[in-house]
């Protein structure tokens, strides 16, 4: 399975602009720019997009690893924070923390954790990061 997405940049690094687009039709030319990933201009940027792709990718996994457990959720809530700081001469993804807010009904909690712990190392994208992994979970049943 492939996923596609293309990126057009014209001008500099800090007074360009670019678009990025998805294969799905999603995001169609999503403006960003240095204003949109250093400052707060209106568009979106690549840490941004990351944030919502290890959210999405998390809470999709633990759906599943509570299922394997025998519990269905209500309702699971996941905010990623990708944290990009100046490393060196450069920029890196240093963390990517992930704050949950899980309603499962008569929940046992040495499971529902186990299924975190599991979702958190299984996800496709958190085996992508490089970076610190944490996770906030609590548990609201």
């Amino acid at each position: 399975m492939d996923r596609k997405a293309t990126a057009v940049w014209t001008g500099g690094p800090k007074d360009g602009k670019g678009t990025l687009s998805t294969d799905s039709g999603v995001l169609k030319q999503a403006q960003y720019s240095f204003s949109t990933r250093f400052e707060n201009g209106i568009g979106t940027n690549p840490e941004e997009l990351l944030a919502a792709a290890h959210a999405g990718c998390f809470t999709m996994a633990l759906s599943a690893q509570l299922g394997n457990a025998g519990m269905t959720a209500q309702k699971l809530e996941t905010t990623a924070t990708i944290t990009l700081a100046k490393v060196g001469e450069g920029f890196s993804v240093t963390k990517s923390h992930l704050d949950l807010v899980a309603n499962i009904p008569g929940a046992d909690k040495s499971k529902f954790d186990a299924a975190v712990k599991a979702a958190e190392t299984g996800c496709p994208v958190s085996k992508l990061f490089k970076a610190e992994i944490t996770v906030n979970a609590r548990l609201q049943s």
